[in-house]
């Protein structure tokens, strides 16, 4: 975090700054990380106390104070002795601190701001632009899959003096949060890369997920730019709703940065890219997935923007092996089975293009695996997209599934359902068991896909099985 006295942080927070049994001044300065998790507080840093769901870090401060916290931002005071700002509200503190944070480097006129948003892509994207603009300057982007009211100013708020870039994802499961993130963060550049139904019954509805979706670029100014999906039927008319000025990216003739001639192989994808006013240049991009192919496009479109030139950008994406741990990660190589680890989290769009890649890769005379697990946070869409992934695995002639958990029960169904299949769909209870089918299964030059959402935990089936296959 920038440098800040006590005063400012409590000013900033609309906290009462308490400095009982401490020898600190309002005017002590404070530059250390911020963190909600005690466990990652180092010397000089802040803890911010939040309760959560099924826990409360008041609880866990005065391990913070251990660990050398020279603040703690809290929702009552606390007997430990070290500075403490008390709030009303410890989640509203840390987006005001992030706010004031922002404005003060922005202020200075250095700092350019991209804000990411979609159903899925979001983290690939971010991690694309971290590596082009590093390339450029100081670059500050979230780690993992920091998108929401806590992670996103954590992220924030990890701004120097001197950093030129934040890329920000910005998530949400209702509407109203992602025009909150934006109002702490105005995005110079608001990249919009799909509306799915990932998260959509907790948004009450596709409808709902669009409103908050569009919420990236209705609050743009008219000197900024909406990156848009112009494939996306959910996403092209946006350009409506915004003042800023549209950029669009795509597959299609109407997209602005464009890709074509796209080939898919086990090892990662190969597109030409087009720009205007640029000559095409071919991008050996070493992520996995031909959906990923968007997420570069959008980073293409924005990197552009902020005047990284298109050969600087490709040969960074060039460099890019991995999207992030767990999202089309390559494992395995004994007897040459390869193991797909994508089991990060899913979406029936995120799924059937994961599918549809296995099916791309397979290798003549081997098979494809496909172990899944469920889609989680559908709502009422539930049932039936795990029906319509089970015939999509049919339909696609993926050769073995494996469905694991109850939860994902009814795609097992619908699969044996649509291709009267005699073994070609099993069903499993339990990670134990599946992996014990599918290396019983396994042949050499099969490839093996691990597909579910991230509360399913298929990411350390994944990894074990890539262990054994190593």
């Amino acid at each position: 975090m920038i440098a800040l006295t006590l005063g400012e942080i409590a000013a900033a927070t609309l906290g009462e700054l308490r400095l009982d049994d401490t020898d600190a001044i309002p005017e002590t300065i404070v530059d250390g990380p911020v963190t909600t998790d005690s466990r990652e507080v180092v010397p000089g840093g802040v803890f911010v106390a939040k309760r959560g769901e099924f826990d409360d870090g008041h609880r866990f401060a005065d391990r913070a104070v251990e660990a050398g916290a020279a603040l703690l931002v809290v929702e009552h005071r606390l007997e430990l002795p070290v500075p403490q700002i008390v709030v009303d509200d410890s989640v509203e503190a840390l987006g005001r601190l992030a706010t004031e944070v922002v404005a003060r480097v922005r202020a200075r006129g250095r700092l350019r701001i991209v804000g990411v948003t979609g159903s899925n892509g979001k983290t690939t994207t971010k991690n694309l632009l971290r590596t082009v603009l590093e390339r450029v300057g100081e670059t500050v982007a979230a780690r993992k899959s920091f998108n929401n009211e806590v992670g996103a100013p954590i992220t924030m708020l990890e701004l120097t003096e001197s950093t030129e870039f934040l890329v920000a994802e910005m998530g949400a499961s209702g509407v109203g949060e992602i025009a909150r993130l934006v109002r702490m963060a105005r995005p110079d550049i608001g990249i919009v890369l799909k509306v799915g139904l990932a998260h959509a019954g907790e948004f009450g509805g596709i409808e709902r997920t669009v409103l908050a979706k569009s919420e990236m670029v209705t609050g743009l100014l008219p000197g900024d730019v909406a990156v848009l999906n112009a494939d996306d039927p959910r996403v092209a008319p946006m350009a409506e709703l915004t003042p800023a000025r549209v950029v669009t990216f795509g597959l299609g003739d109407d997209a602005q940065v464009r890709a074509s001639d796209i080939r898919v192989h086990a090892r990662g994808t190969e597109f030409t890219v087009s720009a205007p006013g640029e000559a095409s240049v071919r991008v050996s991009f070493g992520v996995l997935g031909e959906h990923h192919i968007m997420n570069a496009l959008a980073a293409v479109a924005a990197a552009r923007e902020l005047g990284v030139p298109l050969g600087d950008i490709v040969a960074a994406l060039g460099e890019v092996t991995l999207a992030e741990h767990g999202r089309m990660e390559v494992l395995g190589g004994r007897d040459d089975v390869t193991v797909i680890n994508d089991a990060y989290n899913a979406s029936p769009d995120s799924m059937a293009a994961a599918l549809k890649t296995l099916a791309q890769v397979k290798r003549d005379g081997a098979r494809t695996i496909a172990v899944l697990g469920p889609m989680s946070e559908l709502g009422e869409f539930s049932g039936e997209e795990h029906d319509l992934i089970g015939l999509l695995a049919v339909r696609l002639g993926i050769s073995q599934l494996v469905v694991v958990g109850a939860d994902a029960r009814r795609l097992h169904i619908s699969a044996i359902n649509e291709g009267s299949w005699d073994g070609e769909s099993a069903f499993v209870e339990s990670q134990d068991e599946a992996f014990e089918l599918v290396t019983s299964l396994a042949r050499p030059g099969d490839t093996i896909l691990v597909k579910s959402s991230n509360a399913a935990g298929l990411h350390r089936l994944a990894d074990r099985l890539g262990e054994w296959f190593s």
